[in-house]
Parts: C-alpha cells; structure tokens; sequence
C-alpha cells in the first residue's frame, strides 16, 4: 500500500498497521499510516513536520493535514492504546500466560505557558537536588513481555495518559486504576498481572476488578492489620479487621528467613525471604495482601518489602515480577533517547493529549514489527577468530568480549 503515491508501505509493516483501520475515517488513516512510517524512517527530529520529511511527503501533502490528525482529526488516544494492546497480547504474550503490566510514569519536558496541562512535576532524571521539571507528566502502561532476539525482558508501551493538576487526572493512581480496569475489561479470557513502585498504592486500588493482581513495594510505615477473627456469636457487627500489627521493622526483626532461588537481573541467587497474610485496610480494604521481606544485605531486619493481592503464589515468582518492573524504565529511556518520543512541539489540548499515545504506539509497531517479520539470523563468514567488530560512536566495541577493541593500527592483520 503507497496513500497519495507516497512513501512504499512494506506489506509485513501493513500487515500491523492494518489492525488500527477500525479507529480512523478513510482519510485519517491514510495519514495515520504515513505518518508512523514517517516516525519510523525519520533520523532526525521526530517532530510533525519530521514524521512527514521521513515519510518523503513534506513537498506533496500541506504540513496542516498531519498537525490537524493530532489537533482536529476523530480519533481517541486511549481507544488507539487498547488496539497496540490487543497487538502486543496477540502476537508476543504466549498462549495461556498471563498479561504482565508494568506501571510508571515520567516527564516529558517542555517550555512555555501556553503548553496545555504542562506545570512543574517531580523529575527523577534532573540535575542537581531540586529533582523538578517542567513539562508534561504521563502514566504509561507497558505490557512486558519475552523477545526470542534478547534475553532480558523487554516492555512494550501500549498506553498512556496525562496528568492535569486540578483536576481527577491530577492522582496517577486513579489513571493508572481506569487504565488497568478498561484493559482487563478489554482482554477477556486473559489474566492480568500489574506491576507498580510505591507511588501506586492507595486507596484507589480498593476498586480493582476482580482477578486483576496488584504487586507494589511496600512503604515502611504502612498499617497492617491481622485477619478479621473468627465469629463469636455474639450481638454486634462482625469485626472487619484484626489486631494492628508491630511496625514493619519490627515484624523483620522477629521474622524467620527462608532461602529462595531467584532469577533477576540476569542473575540466579539466593536470597532470605518471609512471607505472611495480613489486611493493608487503608488501601485494599477487606481483601487480604501477602507481604514478602527481603533480606539482600543486611543481616537484620530487611532490605525491600513487597505487597501483593495475589495469593497462593509462590514467593519467588512474586520477587522476580517486582524486578522485572525496571523493563518499564527501559523502555522510556528508549522511548526518549531512540524513538525521539516527546519531540514534537505540539501546545493545544487535543494535540498535546494525543501526541505522545500516538507516538508510544509507533514504538509498539516497531517492536511488534521486527518481532514477527525479522529475516532469519545469517551464519557469520569472517574470519576465524569469529571477532565482530562493529564501529560505536567512533570506537571500535568487540561484541564478543564486550570491551572496547584496541586500535586498528594496533590489531594483528588476520
């Protein structure tokens, strides 16, 4: 497919752009299509008149039609979030598997008064100990999955959307909580696991659906509470809680530790962990959590506390989940420093709102692309020692060793 004899589509990229026909009118999305190919071919500036330069069409199309598809067109940000969902789920979450969903958020950078809903957020990647910046904050929704071509977990964005201060959207939570309700509301038949920091856990979680597991860090002065008792018989309303549990450095410092194999960050080792049921009343209300002690390094007390809604399950696998959490904080760094994401300059409402979804999905495309229409790995022919030496920044890197190689000058003529 080439839209008003544009840039060619190639038909394995058609084939998943195709899956989001169903969000645009006609014409938008033939606009829709050249500009993801013109996000995905564009070395430079990914900015709307760069996804056009990309797609060869900045001298054929008026640069009004792409700022008025993100401005004025009819399309809806969070349904076109669902469907990169519904992409991702199909093609690289396995049969039977769970759906694993990461949680974070991040910042955006941006000047000027007239930016809509930009005002200062907290900023973890600012220079100096204000930490602060000024822009656009999004809570993004990663869908976290297992690629055959890397052996770490990879998340894949899907979702989006932005925080406005003075209004409901001003809680990340409640964002994070509409956006995980609408998904699982949006993939029946699979579970869905989610996985946040500790900024994601209050009260809004008390209205959760049904099967959807939340796993977050747990904050050291949380109140935890025993499981309501048993029924006495007696006249008077059933308790709903127990006893108030010690603080939680206490409860490690009497816990008794287990060994538990785990495989994160690459690594396989043992760690001394406790697990024990509890109410968390103020945030999850009547149903039960499991609260997972890790002792890494020191030898009293306990270094992370994890909390989950999910029982029965293993406290390995729960351990495992939470590292795979920083999968999520990849994939933004990429989605920043390789995607360009957050180049465009986008101010009004609607186009600010739908810049950055339409942007994340891009790089959705791109990884379910290559994923599913890769050519077949080519057996290496040099010389051989089997060297690959590639060319990084003006550094020749010795991939099989993984440290930088000496000079040409210097190699040995092979």
């Amino acid at each position: 497919m080439s839209p008003d004899g544009a840039l060619p589509v190639p038909a394995s990229l058609m084939t998943v752009l195709v899956v989001f026909a169903p969000l645009f009118t006609a014409p938008s999305f033939r606009t829709f299509v050249m500009l993801a190919c013109g996000f995905l071919a564009q070395s430079g500036k990914r900015t709307v008149c760069g996804m056009l330069t990309g797609a060869g069409l900045s001298r054929i199309w008026p640069h009004d039609r792409a700022h008025s598809f993100f401005s004025r067109a009819r399309w809806n940000p969070d349904d076109l979030g669902i469907a990169a969902a519904r992409l991702v789920t199909s093609l690289l979450v396995p049969d039977g598997e769970p759906v694993e969903v990461l949680i974070d958020d991040t910042l955006f950078r941006r000047r000027g008064k007239k930016v809509w809903a930009a005002s200062w957020f907290h900023d973890g990647s600012a220079l100096g100990p204000a930490k602060t910046g000024y822009g656009n904050n999004w809570v993004v929704l990663a869908v976290r999955v297992r690629l055959p071509v890397i052996s770490r977990p990879v998340a894949v964005p899907v979702m989006a959307t932005l925080v406005i201060k003075g209004t409901n959207s001003a809680s990340r939570l409640w964002l994070a909580r509409r956006m995980v309700t609408r998904l699982a509301r949006e993939l029946p038949g699979h579970r869905v696991h989610v996985t946040a920091d500790s900024a994601y856990a209050g009260d809004e979680l008390k209205q959760l659906p049904d099967g959807v597991p939340w796993t977050t860090r747990l904050r050291a002065n949380a109140a935890l509470h025993g499981l309501p008792p048993e029924r006495t018989g007696k006249r008077g309303r059933p308790r709903k809680k127990g006893d108030r549990l010690p603080a939680l450095a206490k409860i490690a410092a009497a816990a008794a530790f287990s060994q538990v194999t785990v495989t994160r960050y690459g690594k396989t080792e043992n760690i001394a962990a406790h697990a024990f049921t509890c109410l968390w009343y103020s945030v999850t209300g009547a149903k039960p959590v499991t609260v997972i002690l890790i002792r890494d390094k020191s030898k009293t007390g306990c270094d992370l506390a994890l909390v989950t809604t999910e029982q029965n399950q293993y406290t390995a696998h729960v351990i495992e989940r939470y590292a795979a959490r920083w999968a999520i904080e990849v994939a933004i760094e990429d989605a920043k420093q390789l995607f360009g994401i957050g180049q465009a300059r986008n101010r009004t409402a609607a186009a600010v709102e739908r810049t950055i979804p339409f942007m994340l999905a891009c790089q959705a495309i791109a990884i379910c692309w290559y994923a599913t229409a890769r050519p077949p790995p080519r057996r290496h022919r040099g010389p051989p020692s089997g060297r690959t030496l590639v060319h990084l920044q003006g550094r020749a890197v010795d991939r099989r060793h993984d440290r930088e190689a000496p000079p040409r000058h210097h190699r040995r003529q092979i």
